[in-house]
């Protein structure tokens, strides 16, 4: 996630159509339940717009009835998401995928996730992991997604982790750049 990335828990209380641009703005009211990535550039959200349209890439929210983690950007002080953007409705989100953005996550703000397509795939730097969901899930629900984290390890390079344990001794600092 860049600097500009917000990550929050929260509960959609609110939707209003913002008569902006030529197809307009959706601005959901949210309840921020917690907050994983943000802090510094907005301690707490309460609104998250998108596009009106999702033929132009705008995010469905439902009303009262579901948390979601919803990831965005802060652009002019407002969030933004998109159907590029990762949210889901909390209650599908998988354990690991929990405990990453708790633990592990930001364990990988110094690694690159690199889309694989069609195999043989290979790395071309030490700091990234090699994602294959794109190949038979297309997107970001597959089994790497959903169970697994890249993060940095002591030696410089990026691999993925997965455990139910803390993450061991090789393994860099979070107060690690």
């Amino acid at each position: 996630f860049s600097s500009l990335t917000t990550v929050i828990r929260a509960k959609v209380v609110g939707k209003k159509l913002m008569k902006d641009g030529p197809f307009g703005t959706m601005r959901y009211t949210v309840k921020q339940m917690k907050m994983y990535r943000g802090f510094q550039i907005m301690p707490h959200v309460q609104y998250i717009y998108t596009e009106a349209s999702e033929s132009l890439c705008g995010v469905k929210l439902e009303v009262n009835k579901y948390q979601y983690l919803i990831t965005g950007r802060v652009y002019e002080g407002k969030v933004y998401t998109g159907l590029c953007n990762w949210y889901e409705k909390w209650d599908r989100l998988t354990l690991s995928q929990r405990k990453g953005l708790n633990h592990r996550y930001h364990l990988g703000c110094g690694c690159k996730i690199r889309p694989c397509y069609y195999l043989p795939c290979f790395a071309t730097s030490k700091n990234e992991c090699i994602w294959t969901d794109m190949i038979s899930n297309f997107g970001h629900s597959g089994y790497e997604a959903k169970h697994y984290a890249c993060i940095q390890r002591v030696e410089g390079y990026c691999s993925w982790y997965r455990g139910w344990a803390p993450p061991d001794k090789t393994i860099i600092n979070a107060t690690d750049p």
